[in-house]
C-alpha cells in the first residue's frame, strides 16, 4: 500500500456528513466514536491505494454509523446489532434527502460489515468498511498500512478503552441474542483476537 496521507482523506464536504459526525457523536461513547472514525480511514485509504472505486459520502455515513446499534438508544431486542444500525442510518438518510435506492445501498453497507467476506464487485463499500472494520478490531491486515500512516491515525482517533467497551457491548449482545453475528464472533474467539491485536498492544 503506498503512503496515505490524512490530509488527503479528510470527511467529505456537505451537510449530510457534518450532520452524520453530529449524531454520531451525540450518541457513541468516545471510544466507539473515535473506532468508528479509524474505521473510515482504514476504509478509505485502502479503497485509494488499491484502486477500488467508492461513493465517499456512503462510505462515511456508513462507517459513523456501522456500530450505532451498540448504543442503548438504538439497541433492538431482537434484530443484530448491524441490522438495528442499518435501519437508524436509513432513518438519517432520508431525512437528509437520499433517495430509497441510495438509503438501501447504505443498510446493506452497514449490515454486510459482519459479514467475513464481502465481494467488493457486489459492494465496495461494503468490502472496504468489512476489511477496515477488522483492522481496527482485531489488527487484520494492519500490516498493510505504512507506520506512519498508521500512528498518525491513532493519534488523532486515540483508542482510548475501546477494547472493553466493544468485547462488552458483544458479550452483552450474545447474552440477549444467541443466534446473531455477534454472539458468534464472541463464540469464535473474538476476546482473544482483540487481545492480540497489535494496536492495542502498542497503544
Amino acid at each position: 500500500m503506498k503512503d496515505v496521507l490524512l490530509e488527503a482523506l479528510s470527511p467529505p464536504d456537505g451537510a449530510t456528513a457534518a450532520a452524520a459526525l453530529d449524531v454520531a457523536t451525540a450518541h457513541l461513547s468516545p471510544a466507539l466514536l473515535n473506532h468508528s472514525l479509524r474505521v473510515h480511514l482504514w476504509a478509505a485509504a485502502r479503497g485509494t491505494t488499491d484502486g477500488v472505486p467508492f461513493d465517499p459520502e456512503l462510505l462515511y455515513v456508513a462507517a459513523l454509523f456501522h456500530d450505532i446499534g451498540l448504543v442503548p438508544a438504538f439497541d433492538s431486542h431482537t434484530l443484530a446489532f448491524e441490522e438495528a444500525g442499518g435501519h437508524v442510518a436509513g432513518v438519517f438518510a432520508a431525512g437528509a434527502g437520499w433517495p430509497a435506492e441510495r438509503r438501501e445501498r447504505l443498510y446493506r453497507v452497514i449490515v454486510r460489515h459482519m459479514w467475513p467476506q464481502v465481494d467488493v464487485s457486489v459492494d465496495p463499500e461494503g468490502h472496504l468498511l468489512a476489511r477496515a472494520a477488522a483492522t481496527d478490531v482485531v489488527g487484520r491486515e494492519a500490516d498493510d498500512y505504512p507506520s506512519r500512516f498508521r500512528a498518525e491515525v491513532l493519534e488523532r482517533h486515540p483508542r482510548l478503552d475501546f477494547a472493553g467497551v466493544f468485547l462488552a457491548c458483544f458479550r452483552d449482545q450474545a447474552a440477549r441474542k444467541p443466534e446473531s453475528s455477534a454472539a458468534g464472533a464472541v463464540r469464535s474467539g473474538l476476546p482473544g483476537r482483540m487481545a492480540a491485536n497489535p494496536f492495542d498492544a502498542s497503544s
